[in-house]
């Protein structure tokens, strides 16, 4: 499907058309339209691959998608939602919604203390429009709801007060269009190795290479559903790599860390005698089956046979073995009869290169044998249900090659075991896999928070959540026997529901590993030791027992605390208890994406010690369109980031909190204006004594929203605490009194600098790194400085070295509340 309906939102009365496009060999011909599933009479509706609906009411609003069919199969599109709005109906409110945001310590908002204030937001929902016809199927933006006015507020703190700009009214205007991208590496299962200069494909369509250190950047076609990437090594040291890779639709870079599997050492085949290859038997365990070459199976492309002797590679991954799940190819799915995307249990996939020894040309085979050992098959009812499935690359779907059936004898007489067979050629394609269709689904909801409070108000988008379906042993369920799925969902504004197998008869059948990670950065998992606590995990008794909640270092404290382990126990519809999540049957997607916050779900948080940034003008770096275009916006370019550092190393006996205050420079618009604040505690250098190091964020100078004017940020960096500024490096030093206008810096507690417009480095203490992700350039920009390089990647902090500006401080530190007020309450220019 190449073409999917968008989503639509139309007055009763007007018109609406949806488009939908399948592309195929042969071309489909024959489309079907369904509204809430239910399909639509051509009669009536006379659609094709367009279906118009004219005077619309109201209960015409819901859910349609399309289904293309040929005599090779059948596939549908992603359905669209349709709202009907009746006449002088609003569909975008000029009210905001409550949105929250947490202000400076020094900023408490009631008799309790609470540090939150409702600055408001609108949400990024389609207007109604009247547009009818062709143009539908179009690249139209749309107009969706969004902000029209904001004003700027004062915060009473304690002794001045705080600006801030709050969302006054919404209204309907040109929707967004943010720039949707994948990044990522790819490295070597094994051993880490980059893949340097790989080819990258989308489809069959050649889009770049990855970098030296294996790094890629991807933007995403307007319009697709499932991102097909293929990963070529033009070395052939790795086996060819596709990838069905999530991304957000609402803007922003996704990052992925994408695993390669080495091909297998060639072995050396006559191809006049029969011959049989193993799968397997490198984990050291008995082979899943064999691959059975009957003499003269080889064949050049002519199809002329080969006798000679073959060069033969067969890399065989293992799913007895848990780490090869990341270097699985595609996200094992199909399309069924119906056009539904169904997924499928592996039990082992096999990559095949079969090379002349003399000329080194590829060679094919007629029909050959597999072989599979049912004692591996530890689920009697996948034994009628196997069959042998080779991957379409352009598509990441699988496509069934035969069905796998017992052996009517042994073909060794002192074989003892049971086989299934199944036979296939190996023309094109080279990648082949053993699996079962698996129709006992589920989806598990996940939700991912910016810290350890769980606020409802403070989730993160953006974080790519991945679970692997492991299969457990019987009776041990936190020790799995193998894995039979991967499947990766991007969070969004409510969470994410992440496809598992689940089981309601045995709760310990299927189990799920979950991690998750943020631009590179991995999330923790709620602790389940030494004590389980349902409200931290998100999930209520009895359900939570049932499930088995385990996080990754439940027995070794060691351990990374990074992904958590649950039995994927079918919800029981008849226990109320069952009924309001994690665990949602699979005819109830729609229920678990809409789930409200206080329903039961399993949550990971990010691990922020001792930081707090605050913005004048809101902003969720995890969600693009919240970003508002005005001249005190932290970032002034919502398509690409650039986020700037500078080291501070602080001698004293202790850690520091250091704060930077940002407010316009030289900008006509906003000189004086505060931009914001960052709040980073120094962190201990393991090798000096008394001695921490702090990367502390500024806002960069350079041009503001309107692109039409640079402004040198006005930059203060103040530590807490009685301390002194006794040294500034000298090429900083030079650098900015070679660019006035300089900042005074007659107060010794503080550093004061109108920020460089040059990306300067890290000779000079200053750290910038442009991303289309701003989390992501914030966290190679900070890996940076901890190192103290250009080009480095260190978590730990190495304080002597790239620093800017040295403070002494002495053991007390002042009070927390004095130090910001006196900071807070000074002049700009001070």
């Amino acid at each position: 499907m190449v073409l999917h309906p968008k989503a639509k939102v139309r007055v009763a009365g007007q018109e609406v058309t949806f488009c939908c496009k399948a592309s195929g060999t042969p071309v489909p011909k024959k489309y079907y339209w369904y509204h809430n599933g239910t399909l639509l009479e051509r009669k009536v509706h006379g659609y094709s691959s367009r279906l118009s609906l004219k005077g619309l009411a109201l209960e015409q609003a819901g859910t349609y998608h399309c289904k293309a069919s040929s005599e090779a199969g059948a596939i549908k599109s992603a359905p669209a939602q349709l709202t009907v709005l009746a006449q002088g109906q609003e569909s975008c409110k000029s009210e905001p919604e409550p949105s929250l945001v947490e202000l400076p310590s020094e900023c408490p908002q009631d008799a309790t203390g609470s540090r939150y204030y409702n600055v408001g937001r609108c949400p990024p929902a389609p207007c109604a429009s009247g547009v009818g016809g062709h143009s539908e199927c179009g690249a139209d933006a749309g107009r969706c709801c969004g902000v029209q006015r904001m004003e700027l507020r004062d915060v009473p703190c304690a002794g001045f007060s705080l600006p801030i700009k709050v969302v006054a009214e919404c209204g309907c205007g040109p929707c967004a269009q943010p720039r949707v991208l994948v990044q990522g590496r790819v490295t070597a299962a094994d051993t880490g190795e980059p893949l340097r200069f790989g080819q990258i494909f989308l489809g069959g369509r050649k889009v770049g290479f990855t970098g030296y250190k294996g790094s890629f950047t991807i933007e995403v076609p307007p319009d697709t559903q499932r991102l097909v990437v293929r990963f070529v090594d033009r070395q052939q040291r790795f086996v060819d790599t596709v990838k069905v890779l999530p991304f957000n639709r609402r803007g922003g870079a996704v990052y992925q860390e994408v695993k390669m599997l080495r091909k297998k050492e060639p072995v050396e085949l006559d191809g006049s005698r029969l011959n049989a290859i193993p799968l397997g038997e490198d984990s050291g365990r008995e082979p899943v089956g064999e691959l059975v070459l009957p003499a003269g199976a080889f064949l050049r492309p002519s199809g002329e046979v080969f006798n000679g002797t073959v060069k033969a590679s067969v890399t065989f991954l293992d799913p007895r073995d848990m780490a090869t799940a990341s270097a699985a190819s595609s996200d094992l799915s199909f399309a069924d009869a119906e056009g539904d995307i169904a997924p499928l249990r592996t039990y082992g996939m096999f990559a095949v290169e079969f090379r002349e020894q003399s000329s080194g040309a590829a060679l094919q085979t007629g029909p050959v044998e597999v072989r599979m050992d049912a004692g591996q098959v530890w689920m009697p009812e996948h034994l009628q249900k196997m069959k042998l499935w080779s991957l379409n690359p352009e598509t990441g779907l699988w496509e069934e090659e035969g069905v796998l059936r017992p052996a009517e004898r042994s073909r060794r007489k002192r074989e003892e075991r049971t086989f299934l067979v199944g036979n296939l050629e190996i023309r094109e394609r080279r990648l082949f896999n053993l699996d079962v269709p698996e129709d006992r689904r589920c989806f598990v909801k996940v939700r991912a928070y910016s810290n350890e409070k769980f606020n409802p108000y403070e989730q993160l988008e953006g974080v790519v959540v991945s679970l692997i379906n492991l299969e457990p042993q019987p009776g041990y369920p936190t020790n799995p026997r193998a894995w039979g799925r991967f499947d990766s969902v991007v969070t969004g504004p409510n969470g994410a529901c992440l496809p598992a197998f689940c089981d309601g008869q045995r709760p310990d059948a299927y189990s799920a590993y979950v991690t998750a990670t943020l631009g590179g950065e991995e999330l923790e998992a709620v602790a389940s030791s030494p004590k389980l606590n349902p409200n931290a995990v998100g999930v209520s008794q009895p359900y939570l027992g049932k499930l088995g909640y385990r996080r990754s270092d439940h027995d070794d404290p060691d351990l990374k605390k990074t992904a958590f382990q649950i039995n994927v126990a079918k919800p029981d519809p008849n226990n109320v208890d069952e009924t309001n999540g994690p665990v949602y049957p699979y005819r109830s997607l729609q229920e678990c994406e809409q789930a409200p916050v206080g329903a039961n779900h399993l949550r990971f948080y990010r691990v922020e010690v001792d930081k707090y940034e605050y913005n004048v003008v809101p902003f969720k770096e995890s969600d693009l369109t919240s970003w508002t275009g005005d001249y005190l916006s932290w970032w002034p370019n919502p398509q690409e980031f650039r986020a700037c550092f500078i080291k501070v190393q602080i001698e004293g006996p202790q850690e520091y909190m250091v704060r930077s205050r940002n407010v316009g420079g030289s900008h006509p618009r906003t000189r004086g204006q505060l931009y914001g604040l960052r709040d980073t505690r120094s962190v201990r250098d393991m090798m000096l004594e008394n001695t921490s190091g702090a990367c502390v964020e500024f806002k960069c100078s350079g041009m503001l929203f309107d692109q039409s004017l640079v402004d040198r940020t006005l930059v203060s960096i103040v530590p807490q605490g009685s301390c002194h500024r006794s040294a500034v490096n000298g090429l900083l030093r030079d650098y900015l009194s070679r660019h006035p206008p300089v900042a005074d810096n007659n107060h010794t507690a503080a550093f004061s600098m109108l920020a460089p417009v040059d990306p300067l480095g890290h000779n000079y203490g200053i750290y910038t790194v442009t991303d289309q992700n701003p989390r992501l350039a914030k966290e190679i920009a900070i890996g940076r400085c901890f190192d103290g390089t250009s080009d480095g990647f260190s978590r730990e902090m190495k304080a002597a070295a790239g620093t800017a500006v040295t403070f002494t401080c002495q053991e007390r530190p002042a009070g927390r509340e004095s130090f910001f007020q006196r900071l807070l309450t000074a002049p700009a220019e001070a």
